[in-house]
C-alpha cells in the first residue's frame, strides 16, 4: 500500500452536522469550564466533520503527508532574523489542523474552533465579507468591542508579511498583511482588535488578524490560535493574566469525543512534574527549543553524534515541541540510527506503509522495545502507544516516527504530537522550563 501521495483530505469542512450539534456529550465540554477543550480531528466532535470511512491508520498517514513540508517551514523560520520580517519568496507556511480549541471573539462572543499551534504567533480568524473563506466567518459589525488598527500601532510593525500603505496620512491607513499557508494556500488579512474570551477569562483589546481573502483550500476555516513564544502570540498579549505559563493534554487520535484541554495560567496545574530547561533561539524566539541529548531503544543507548542533537542558535539546529507536526520527526543520521536499533531488537521482517518505513507483524509487538527520550533533567519513556500505530487490518505495527526532509535547511529534530498524545506538556516561559507528566487525556 503506498499512500505517501494521498493528498489532505478533511480537516476544514464547512459545516458542524446536525448530529453533532445535538449530541450531549459534545455539547458538555463547550462552556462553563476553566479549562478549554481540545478536540482532535479523529473525534466525534471535531467540528470540521472528517468522513466516517478512514481507518486511524489512513487518517494518521494523511495528516502526516505534509509533515515534511512543516519540518522544512519550521527550518526555514529559524533562519530568519526577527519574526517579523516578510516572508522570503516561496516560502511554505503550513500548519496541519490536528486539533482546534473552542474560544469566543467579540461582544458578545462568537464561538469559533481555532487550530491550536506553538510555532505560530499571531491568531488570525476569518471576517464577515471574505473572498473564499467558509461559511463560518467572525462578525466584527456584530461586535460592540470591535477596534481597527492603522500603520502607526507598534503590533502592526510585529506582523509578518506587513504590507502598509505610505500614500496619506499613516494613521487613516490600515495595517494589512499578506501569508501563504499549506504550500497551496494564502490569505491576505488587516489586523484588528477584539474580546477574546478563553473558559471564563475575557481579554480585550486582543489583536489578531481578521482574513479578508484565501486563495487556496488549506487555510483552516475557522482561524488559528497562535502559541507561540513571539511578540504577537496569545502568552505575551495577555501579559501578567497567565503568567507566562500554559500547558495542554492532546488526547488520542482514537479518542471518539474530545477530552483533552488547554490549561492557561498557574492554577489546576500538575503539583509535581518532570521538567527540562526551555532554550532561547534570538533569531527565531517563537519556537519551543527543548535539549535533547540522547535516544534510548530499550536498555540501548542509540550511538548518536552529540553535534546531530545540539543546540545551535546560528544555524536554528536542535529540538523542537511542536503541536502542528504529526509524527516525530529527526535528522536523517539520528532517525537512521534510531530505526536500525529498534529493527535489531524486534528482528522480522519489515515493510513499508506511507510515510512509515519500520512496520512488521504485530505478532512481534510483545517484543517491541520502549523508545526513551533523554533530555536535561528529564527522561520520558514513551507508552507503545506513542510510538507505534497499528494498520486498519491490525496485522501491521508500524514505528510512528520518520526522518526530518533531507535538504541543507532540515536541521531541527521535531517531537510531535502524536508522541505527546496522553501527556501534559507544561510551557512555563517566565521560568524558561517545560514540563511533562503523565495524563490520560482520553
Amino acid at each position: 500500500m503506498d499512500l505517501k501521495n494521498i493528498s489532505p483530505f478533511f480537516f476544514f469542512a464547512l459545516l458542524i452536522s446536525i448530529a453533532k450539534a445535538l449530541d450531549p456529550s459534545c455539547a458538555s465540554h463547550s462552556d462553563g469550564s476553566d479549562d478549554l477543550s481540545i478536540i482532535p480531528t479523529y473525534s466525534k466532535c471535531y467540528p470540521f466533520s472528517p468522513p466516517k470511512t478512514d481507518s486511524l491508520v489512513t487518517t494518521v498517514l494523511k495528516m502526516a503527508s505534509k509533515d515534511p513540508a512543516r519540518v522544512n517551514y519550521l527550518s526555514s523560520l529559524v533562519a530568519q532574523k526577527t519574526t517579523s520580517a516578510p516572508i522570503a519568496s516561496g516560502q511554505q507556511v503550513l500548519n496541519i489542523a490536528n486539533y482546534v480549541v473552542r474560544l469566543k471573539l467579540g461582544t458578545p462572543g462568537q464561538l469559533m474552533n481555532m487550530v491550536l499551534d506553538t510555532s505560530n504567533d499571531i491568531a488570525w480568524a476569518p471576517c464577515s465579507g471574505c473572498t473564499g473563506c467558509s461559511s463560518t466567518t467572525f462578525l466584527p459589525n456584530s461586535s460592540s468591542t470591535y477596534g481597527s488598527l492603522d500603520c502607526s500601532v507598534p503590533e502592526c510593525a510585529q506582523a509578518r508579511g506587513l504590507s502598509c500603505s505610505t500614500i496619506g496620512s499613516t494613521a487613516a491607513n490600515g495595517c494589512f498583511f499578506n501569508q501563504s499557508y499549506g504550500g497551496d494556500s494564502s490569505f491576505s488579512a488587516t489586523l484588528v482588535q477584539d474580546a477574546l474570551t478563553l473558559g471564563k477569562d475575557v481579554i480585550p483589546k486582543f489583536s489578531f488578524g481578521c482574513i479578508n481573502s484565501v486563495s487556496g483550500g488549506s487555510i483552516p476555516s475557522q482561524g488559528l490560535l497562535g502559541l507561540g513564544r513571539g511578540s504577537m502570540s496569545l502568552l505575551s498579549q495577555t501579559g501578567s493574566l497567565y503568567s507566562g505559563l500554559f500547558s495542554y493534554c492532546l488526547p488520542s487520535f482514537k479518542s471518539y469525543y474530545f477530552s483533552g484541554s488547554l490549561k492557561l495560567g498557574p492554577a489546576g496545574q500538575p503539583k509535581s512534574i518532570r521538567t527540562t530547561p526551555l532554550l532561547r533561539n534570538p533569531r527565531r524566539p517563537s519556537l519551543y527549543y527543548v535539549n535533547l541529548t540522547g535516544i534510548s531503544v530499550g536498555r540501548v543507548l542509540v550511538p548518536i553524534a552529540p553535534e546531530l542533537l545540539a543546540f545551535n542558535p546560528n544555524t536554528g539546529a536542535g529540538t523542537i515541541i511542536d503541536s502542528g507536526t504529526v509524527i516525530t520527526r529527526f535528522v536523517q543520521p539520528v532517525y537512521m540510527a534510531l530505526r536500525d536499533e529498534f529493527r535489531k531488537q524486534v528482528n522480522g521482517t519489515f515493510s513499508s506503509l506511507g510515510a512509515f518505513d519500520t512496520c512488521f507483524s504485530a505478532t512481534n509487538e510483545v517484543v517491541a522495545p520502549a523508545i526513551a527520550l533523554q533530555f536535561t533533567g528529564l527522561k520520558l519513556t514513551l507508552p507503545m502507544e506513542n510510538s507505534l500505530i497499528h494498520s486498519s487490518s491490525g496485522s501491521l505495527a508500524c514505528l510512528a516516527m520518520g526522518a526530518a526532509p533531507n535538504n541543507v535547511n532540515s536541521v531541527l529534530n521535531v517531537i510531535a504530537n502524536l508522541q505527546q498524545q496522553n501527556l501534559r506538556i507544561l510551557f512555563d516561559v517566565a521560568n524558561s522550563v517545560v514540563g511533562i507528566a503523565r495524563e490520560s487525556c482520553n
